[in-house]
């Protein structure tokens, strides 16, 4: 029998063994308590998880994302969008998407791509003089930090300040907010601290933009616009705002980087997808969805029982945490079929829950697949033939999401 313990290291390495045992022989999955964590629920079929996170009267977000308690507590910040749910958060996501638009997302194509060749130019020359390349951090992580201090207009001169604090959020991130991460050895150096310099950061540029409108990101949030119920204007508030800000920050990151990076390991196995990809560039939007698919940056997150809920026969009681096994719903062969845990970049995919779905599909998925479009494309432009060294590369050690802090380039 094939163990699931989402905290255990050869787990985290390879959960996928321990993801098709809980499928077919324990879909709904109570994981007892320990000593590093309490007990939880986890839900690992497509269609389970699929009906759970477009439940949220039954499966809320508003105890947390982990099975962790209150990590957002921890912080000592209020609730952000993603842990927030109707009728508030609809409402939310509405007035954010006055200001977070496509159109907005898409002016940034050029000067993404002019981003990315300038890295790959850099990258080129260093591997020429000898130098070893970390394909991870010092090509795919640079692309969203990049992005993030554009989307949000930091200037040139504060953009020193930018790198670090992403780096600092999505360590916490990765670790899930658990309170081992927050005031223990574990804690990444400076987390908490870079959280708060990034609030402060961010609440004057707020303060700013109120005083003086620009035609930003931040302005647009600032000036976006909503027809209550009672008929009565709606806008974002500071904090909001800041949540916003936060949420992308620490979510939108590195997954976004292992996306890309995991492109370029997943290609490098099946090189008849290369090929396809490289004779018809076109296919590139949907491969991304097929990467995702296969290697999900986010494997998981909490809900949590409102009342008791029946699933699979299973009743799991109210004021319970329960996984969302993304990952493992994502190569379930009962919507994908039997060779789901193999990539096509062919692949139709009607639906997946790589970005989730309901009223938390994410929020910042069409700033992700811009971003790895251009990346990719570029990429392989350049150096058709580059692999890397997963087996030289270090993954992030989380249960709830899987990733890179570091992948060598082993061929350009």
């Amino acid at each position: 029998m094939v163990v699931y313990d989402p905290l255990d290291a050869g787990v985290i390495a390879d959960p996928y063994p321990a993801y098709a045992w809980l499928r077919d022989h324990d879909p709904v999955h109570h994981h007892p308590a320990d000593h590093r964590a309490p007990e939880f629920w986890a839900l690992s079929r497509f269609e389970h998880v699929w009906d759970a996170v477009r439940r949220p009267e039954v499966f809320s977000s508003a105890s947390g994302l982990t099975f962790f308690a209150d990590e957002i507590g921890q912080l000592g910040i209020p609730p952000t969008i993603v842990m927030l749910d109707p009728p508030r958060q609809p409402r939310l996501r509405a007035l954010i998407g006055r200001g977070f638009t496509p159109k907005r997302v898409m002016a940034l194509e050029d000067r993404i791509r002019d981003f990315v060749r300038a890295r790959l130019s850099e990258m080129t020359e260093r591997h020429a003089a000898g130098e070893p390349i970390d394909f991870h951090a010092d090509f795919a992580s640079t692309i969203p930090t990049y992005v993030l201090a554009e989307l949000f207009g930091v200037p040139e001169a504060d953009r020193a300040l930018f790198g670090p604090w992403v780096h600092a959020l999505t360590g916490l991130q990765n670790d899930g907010f658990g309170s081992a991460a927050l005031t223990g050895s574990k804690a990444p150096p400076g987390a908490l601290q870079a959280m708060a310099e990034m609030m402060d950061y961010f609440s004057g540029a707020i303060a700013a933009h109120r005083a003086d409108p620009r035609d930003d990101l931040l302005g647009a949030l600032v000036a976006a616009e909503l027809e209550g119920p009672d008929g009565s204007t709606e806008r974002l508030t500071d904090w909001d705002i800041l949540g916003f800000c936060f949420v992308v920050v620490a979510g939108g990151s590195d997954t976004t980087a292992s996306l890309i990076s995991h492109a370029v390991m997943l290609l490098e196995q099946v090189p008849d997808q290369r090929r396809m990809l490289l004779d018809d560039p076109g296919l590139i939007p949907g491969a991304l969805l097929e990467f995702l698919r296969v290697e999900s940056s986010v494997q998981g997150l909490a809900r949590t029982t409102v009342t008791d809920v029946e699933v699979d026969g299973a009743t799991i009681p109210a004021g319970a945490k329960v996984m969302m096994l993304y990952a493992a719903a994502n190569r379930d062969p009962r919507e994908f079929g039997e060779d789901a845990d193999q990539v096509d970049v062919r692949r139709e995919i009607p639906r997946h829950l790589a970005f989730s779905s309901g009223p938390h599909f994410c929020v910042g998925s069409h700033l992700a697949r811009l971003q790895a479009r251009v990346a990719l494309e570029e990429l392989l432009a350049a150096h058709p033939s580059i692999a890397v060294d997963p087996a030289a590369g270090e993954r992030h050690r989380s249960p709830f999401v899987r990733g890179w802090v570091s992948l060598p380039v082993a061929r350009l």
